[in-house]
């Protein structure tokens, strides 16, 4: 089973709210491997609305992200993408 991990960073300017969370949710809602955050000392199912807002990541926090399973390599891509692009909310 592959293992990835990448480290990325919050830049949006509200961090990570509601709509990123979202957003996150959405991507991930058809992967096959379990993807998991981690901030400060907390990790958490990043299939998790919930979960993700509990992080309370603020703009440029840093937060790694640990996939595994089949479809790892695409899915971390899919979120650094997401990450880089502050999922949409860009002016």
């Amino acid at each position: 089973m592959k293992k990835i991990v990448r480290k990325v960073q919050v830049k949006n300017p509200m961090g990570l709210h509601t709509r990123p969370a979202t957003a996150i949710v959405k991507l991930l809602q058809n992967t096959k491997c379990s993807v998991k955050f981690t901030y400060k000392k907390t990790t958490i199912n990043a299939k998790s609305i919930l979960s993700i807002l509990i992080l309370a990541a603020q703009k440029n926090s840093k937060i790694t992200i640990t996939a595994e399973g089949d479809d790892a390599v695409d899915t971390v891509e899919k979120l650094v993408e997401a990450f880089e692009c502050e999922f949409g909310e860009r002016a």
